[in-house]
């Protein structure tokens, strides 16, 4: 199996690194700690380390990483003979996306080597791939279940609504309660202002026009636009379109899909019984 990697020690002993971690139940450190692995991994290898390539905190169900770019865009140069990385789900956990990597380095003559399956082949990508491709399944209704009981429970379930904050709290044992949420008064006087406005014949562009001219932040950070005060009635965005401030908290609304093509990701509507 390691055949392979001696005579590239013999003849070059270039290696690049590549670590990730995806979110926050992962430390940032993490990256550091992928990376240590893989050096202590590449002397024993009798590799040389020549170039390392992370991602923080970013998903690996796309490519559109700009650590994972630019390892692809070097991979074409010539500038190392072999990518060493913990763990293939590290590369990506998307099936289509890692056969696609595994085929960019056998294109170029580079193996990929990882501390936990050793060389990668063929099988490994067939069956590896299909098992962090279920993994990231799991992962996301995973996440889809402990949203939904937040959201029957009355608390957030993702993202802020303007006007409100985040209410840290914590249990006996000192674990953070999640999904709280608490008014934010500057923010619930501005939403007052433009319902008031609004009923009073004010239109959503000399509601936004008025509120830029005072510098009155808006829920971006940038500028006040027509959009951003009626929004979509049917998608329950914007100010005035967003049920949240009469009480009534509408959970899963939209899905995410993500385009294969550019990796973004898209919203979709889901029926009403959803």
């Amino acid at each position: 199996m390691h055949e392979l990697l001696r005579a590239l020690a013999r003849e070059a002993a270039r290696a690049a690194i590549y670590a990730r971690y995806s979110s926050d139940l992962q430390r940032d450190a993490s990256v550091e700690d992928q990376i240590h692995s893989c050096t202590d991994y590449a002397k024993t290898q009798g590799l040389e380390v020549v170039s390392t390539y992370s991602d923080r905190a970013i998903s690996g169900a796309s490519l559109m990483r700009s650590g994972m770019q630019a390892l692809l865009r070097d991979a074409r140069g010539g500038t190392f003979d072999v990518v060493i990385s913990e763990a293939l789900d590290r590369l990506s956990r998307n099936q289509a996306d890692i056969a696609h990597i595994y085929q960019e380095f056998c294109f170029n003559g580079l193996p990929i080597e990882t501390l936990s399956g050793g060389l990668i082949s063929e099988i490994h990508i067939g069956l590896k791939g299909t098992m962090n491709a279920l993994q990231l399944k799991d992962i996301a209704m995973k996440t889809h279940r402990g949203l939904k009981g937040r959201a029957l429970e009355g608390k957030s379930a993702g993202g802020r609504a303007y006007g409100y904050r985040m209410k840290p709290q914590l249990t006996s044992s000192g674990e953070v309660i999640r999904g709280e949420r608490e008014i934010h008064p500057e923010e619930a006087n501005v939403v007052r202002r433009i319902f008031a406005n609004y009923a009073r014949g004010l239109s959503p562009k000399k509601i936004a026009e008025a509120l830029n001219k005072e510098r009155v932040p808006a829920p971006s950070g940038r500028h006040w636009g027509a959009s951003t005060i009626h929004g979509n009635r049917q998608r329950g965005t914007g100010i005035l379109n967003n049920e949240l401030y009469i009480g009534r908290q509408v959970w899963n609304r939209l899905r995410y899909v993500k385009d294969p093509q550019t990796g973004k990701r898209i919203s979709r509507l889901n029926p009403e019984s959803e």
